[in-house]
């Protein structure tokens, strides 16, 4: 164990004296997070801004005394459309769906006809999409107030309209409401656990390959697992580091959220951050070894990340299945490496318990990867120092 040890202070002294590597490690997979956060809290504030401004861009407004009067009794602003809405509406330079008003409507409703209102927007741009909900309700609580004047003028009852009333519960609570904004986090929290140990995994291996370090180093009379022993540790270290920064990170980006909404919904403390570490260090150690053992046959560091990109993909896509599907958790999704670590901690954002079941599940997968690894690289190694 003194010559692990030994191998792992040299090995995370080498991987803190890469600064240059370090930092972009850091950038890209510890910040990344709460920079897409903060600019996703952007964006939600600004379609939450334009909707308190509550102003609708209405075409043909003159030919609709009433629908004006509607709006205005609802607090809206009616803006003019501008003449070219439709070619301003696909370059995105206007953000708010057109409502546009045949010749002739007042008359049609005084007939007792169904006049044609035309809404205008374009899908492609999501400002403009983002306000077409709004008024299509508008639009139906016009249609309401009508019916129930015209009914009411006849003398009957707009009770009759409605045969059935709907009340809504919705049983959720605010934590977990929350996980609409959090639901990401897990992603970013695996995602720079992955690149964390990858670097530090491909130079441990590859790197000293490549470098004609690993030889000499097989020559000391250190046992070979003593060497892979602290290697592993090395690496495990530096994913772990880069995992508490990740996750201890999100704790200040919710100062810099925009609206109180938002920060109201935004639930992560530091309860979130010590269970989201507890939870990704058995894989940040399994990921080490795997990537390791992936590794340790290159001769350079560029043939090592073509063959550990097969790694990275399914740790970038395995997440992804919960979203795929919407449902119930499955059992299975626990014995699944990255899936069981996404489900655990979205579970941690929710308020919800871990079970005890789940967590062994993904303890055990872990801790069998780990130790398959750590065999194959040691088992590599003494091969080499035979020879």
């Amino acid at each position: 164990m003194s010559g692990a040890w030994t191998v792992f202070g040299k090995e995370l002294l080498d991987a803190l004296r890469d600064r240059r590597t370090l930092a972009v490690v850091l950038l890209s997979s510890v910040l990344m997070g709460p920079l897409v956060l903060v600019a996703l809290s952007g964006l939600v504030a600004s379609f939450e801004a334009r909707a308190e401004r509550r102003e609708l861009v209405l075409s043909g407004a003159e030919h609709a005394p009433t629908l004006t009067n509607y709006l205005a009794r609802q607090g809206f602003t009616i803006k003019p459309a501008p003449p070219e809405h439709e070619a301003q509406l696909r370059r995105a330079e206007l953000g708010d769906p057109v409502l546009v008003v045949p010749d002739g409507f007042e008359a049609a409703l005084a007939r007792g006809e169904a006049p044609r209102l035309r809404l205008v927007s374009d899908s492609a741009n999501k400002r403009a999409s983002a306000g077409v909900w709004r008024v299509q309700q508008l639009v139906a609580g016009f249609n309401r107030e009508r019916a129930t004047l015209a009914l009411a003028l006849r003398g009957v009852s707009t009770e009759l309209t409605e045969a059935v009333r709907l009340d809504e519960r919705d049983l959720a609570n605010p934590q977990t409401r929350g996980t609409q904004l959090t639901g990401m986090l897990p992603f970013f929290v695996l995602m720079a656990v992955l690149y964390g140990a990858l670097h530090a995994a491909l130079d441990t291996t590859a790197g000293e390959r490549e470098r004609g370090s690993l030889e000499p180093l097989l020559m000391n009379p250190a046992a070979p697992l003593a060497l892979v022993l602290g290697k592993w540790a090395a690496v495990s270290a530096v994913a772990l580091l880069i995992a508490v920064l990740s996750c201890f990170s999100f704790i200040p980006a919710q100062w810099l959220l925009r609206g109180d909404s938002l920060a109201a919904l935004f639930q992560f403390g530091v309860r979130e951050a010590l269970w989201f570490i507890a939870v990704i260090a058995p894989f940040a150690a399994a990921l080490a070894a795997l990537l390791m053992a992936v590794a340790i046959r290159c001769k350079s560091v560029k043939e090592a990340q073509a063959s550990t990109a097969l790694v990275v993909l399914a740790c970038s896509l395995l997440p992804l299945v919960g979203l795929l599907n919407p449902g119930a958790e499955e059992r299975w999704h626990f014995w699944v490496p990255a899936l069981a670590q996404n489900t655990l901690m979205t579970r941690v954002l929710k308020g919800e318990a871990l079970g005890t079941e789940a967590l062994l599940a993904s303890l055990l997968v872990c801790a069998a990867l780990a130790l398959l690894g750590v065999g194959f690289v040691a088992g590599v190694l003494r091969r080499a120092a035979v020879r």
